[in-house]
């Protein structure tokens, strides 16, 4: 897969099924959990009664993938006719920056001092279309980012590098 590193560009947590995500600056990561304060964390997430492999502890997702379908800037907002979406609509706890999501599925890497098992990906729901617009499914299909279990606790914060668990850019940071 080659070296890499990418970063955390934003963070986002909802305190129940269908709140308005919020953007935070940093978050507690905890195994077996999630994040804190997040839906998932406190079992009321929309999803949270289904067993899903990969469970709900992180969602992941690439602003790059957003910029393309729906236009480029901060809030990736823009230019998909008809959609008009923000990184926090998309339901995804971490938007990330330079980092090859896809490619993370059943391999360990870093978000700042924690460490994450990339599961599966991430597929839009209905739900999701029926909280942002609709074509948001389709957009996304494929491209919504990747489930994660997190397999060390720690604090996550925006700016953060994510790179791969055996990777010499942690070795060189301490980690």
């Amino acid at each position: 897969m080659g070296t890499w590193e990418g970063e955390v560009f934003s963070i986002h947590i909802a305190p129940q099924a269908a709140a308005l995500m919020q953007s935070v600056s940093e978050v507690r990561a905890v195994p077996g959990r999630g994040l804190e304060g997040d839906r998932y964390f406190t079992g009321t997430g929309f999803l949270s009664s289904k067993p899903i492999v990969g469970g709900h502890e992180i969602t992941l997702i690439e602003i790059e993938t957003l910029e393309a379908f729906f236009g480029s800037g901060v809030n990736a907002a823009g230019d998909q006719p008809g959609i008009r979406i923000k990184a926090s609509d998309t339901r995804r706890n971490v938007v990330t920056s330079g980092v090859p999501l896809s490619h993370l599925i059943d391999r360990e890497f870093w978000a700042g001092a924690v460490l994450l098992r990339g599961t599966r990906l991430s597929e839009p729901c209905k739900h999701l279309e029926e909280l942002t617009s609709p074509g948001v499914r389709s957009a996304l299909t494929h491209r919504a980012g990747l489930r994660a279990r997190i397999l060390s606790e720690g604090i996550i914060h925006v700016g953060d590098v994510i790179c791969p668990r055996d990777s010499r850019l942690q070795e060189a940071r301490g980690i």
